[in-house]
């Protein structure tokens, strides 16, 4: 389970929620690549106000990721 963040200068950013891990996004990180394929398999994810997005929703954004 996963949990989009805002930041206080604009933008987002990934925390886990099981541990409260920054996931940063880097193409580098295995997290990061964790991440997007956890989500894509249907893993839960938040935003920034702790809705649950739908699969739909959750797919889109990961698609609009670098």
């Amino acid at each position: 389970m996963y949990k989009l963040r805002n930041l206080p200068l604009g933008g987002q950013d990934i925390i886990r929620i099981i541990d409260n891990a920054y996931i940063p996004m880097n193409e580098a990180n295995t997290d990061y690549a964790n991440f997007k394929k956890e989500v894509l398999a249907g893993a839960e994810l938040q935003d920034a106000d702790g809705n649950v997005m739908t699969q739909e929703q959750a797919n889109a954004y990961i698609a609009s990721l670098p």
